[in-house]
C-alpha cells in the first residue's frame, strides 16, 4: 500500500508537474496515465522522493491551508530559494512562512533553525520566536535568533 498526495487541476497538472519537477533537486516525472476521457488525465511524479499524483478535470475546488506541503530548510539560502521559487510567476506570500504558489497550492518553507527554536524548553525564548515568525512572510532565521536571545 503507498499513501501520496493527490492534487486535482482544471488543466494545469502537467504544468505544475513541470514547475515542481524543475525547482526541487532529485525530482522526477514517473508518468502519464490516459483515462477513457480525453478531457481527463493524471500525471505522477517525485518531488525529491515524495510521490505524487495530479488530475486535470476541467473544474478544481480551491486549496486552501488544510491541506499543505513543508518544506524543511537547512538554511538561508535554501530558504531563499524555494521562497522565491514558489511565488514566482504569481505565487503569493502568506503570514509565518507559508505561501502559495501560482497554481493556488499552499506551501510552507520552514528552516530547521525555527522548529528547533520553538521547541526549546526556555518558554520565553521559543515564546519571543514565535512573536517574531508571526511579523514575517518569508522566514528570515537572523530576525528569528536575535528574537531568540532576547
Amino acid at each position: 500500500m503507498k499513501v501520496y498526495p493527490h492534487l486535482w487541476f482544471a488543466s494545469e497538472a502537467e504544468e505544475a508537474m513541470k514547475f515542481y519537477t524543475s525547482v526541487f533537486k532529485d525530482s522526477k516525472v514517473v508518468g502519464h496515465i490516459d483515462l477513457p476521457d480525453p478531457e481527463l488525465s493524471v500525471v505522477r511524479f517525485e518531488l525529491a522522493g515524495l510521490p505524487v499524483a495530479a488530475l486535470n478535470a476541467h473544474s478544481r475546488v480551491p486549496y486552501n491551508e488544510a491541506f499543505s506541503f513543508l518544506i524543511e530548510t537547512g538554511d538561508q539560502p535554501e530558504t531563499d530559494y524555494y521562497w522565491n521559487a514558489l511565488t514566482s510567476g504569481g505565487g503569493k506570500e502568506q503570514p509565518c512562512g507559508w505561501l502559495t504558489d501560482k497554481f493556488g497550492v499552499y506551501w510552507q518553507v520552514t528552516p530547521t533553525a525555527l522548529l528547533q527554536m520553538i521547541a526549546d524548553p526556555d518558554k520565553e525564548k521559543a515564546g519571543r520566536v514565535l512573536q517574531a515568525m508571526y511579523k514575517m512572510k518569508k522566514i528570515v532565521i537572523a530576525d528569528l535568533e536575535r528574537a531568540y536571545r532576547g
